[in-house]
């Protein structure tokens, strides 16, 4: 392994927890038409769009047009996003509190967040203080796994991809930062995560 001097965390599904079926299950009383909305209708890659920067209202309103049986729970996605908030994982954060304690290593966040909703996250979650920058997908409307987001990301933040650990729940996303240079580790929980970095000697 090369030596690491920056270490790049997504947040969704790895520092916060997300999820919009923490919304829809107060407004379905039947999980699976639940789950056919959001894998049909509120679709991970109608979602997607938004990361990507399409505004939030165009997008509902495009939506609610195709879709006018579901309006009313279209336009709760985004209406009452916040409800999707479960609140910070707490073990990945007392890992990056600890990194940041340790400064041994450059923080960033890479993340593919709506650039109207990630304020809601930064004013909610003092914890991403402690990045030095944050690239947020909506900004720059460009999402993982595009390898140019990455290669922004290089560029902005003066980073050495041979020098960088890139953290991710989405598979796709690290290997496309593999791809792109950096090393990749996959998260699956908190634990998983301490003992990944803890065989790198990132982690005592």
């Amino acid at each position: 392994m090369r030596a690491i001097d920056t270490i790049v965390f997504d947040l969704g599904g790895v520092l916060i927890d997300w999820n919009p079926a923490y919304l829809y299950r107060k407004l379905f009383d039947n999980e699976e038409e639940m789950t056919y909305f959001l894998r049909e209708i509120c679709a991970p890659s109608w979602n997607e769009q938004q990361d990507a920067g399409r505004p939030l209202e165009e997008a509902t309103a495009w939506l609610a047009n195709k879709h006018p049986e579901y309006e009313e729970m279209i336009r709760a996605y985004y209406g009452r996003w916040e409800e999707m908030l479960a609140g910070p994982i707490q073990e990945t954060v007392r890992i990056l509190e600890y990194l940041h304690q340790q400064n041994n290593h450059r923080l960033y966040a890479l993340t593919n967040w709506s650039h109207e909703t990630f304020p809601v996250a930064q004013t909610r979650y003092e914890f991403l203080n402690r990045f030095e920058g944050i690239l947020v997908s909506g900004e720059e409307k460009l999402i993982k796994p595009d390898p140019r987001i990455f290669r922004l990301l290089f560029t902005r933040f003066e980073i050495q991809p041979e020098h960088a650990l890139f953290i991710d729940d989405n598979p796709k996303n690290v290997a496309a930062a593999i791809q792109c240079g950096m090393q990749g580790m996959q998260f699956h929980s908190p634990d998983q995560l301490q003992a990944d970095l803890s065989s790198l000697g990132i982690l005592d």
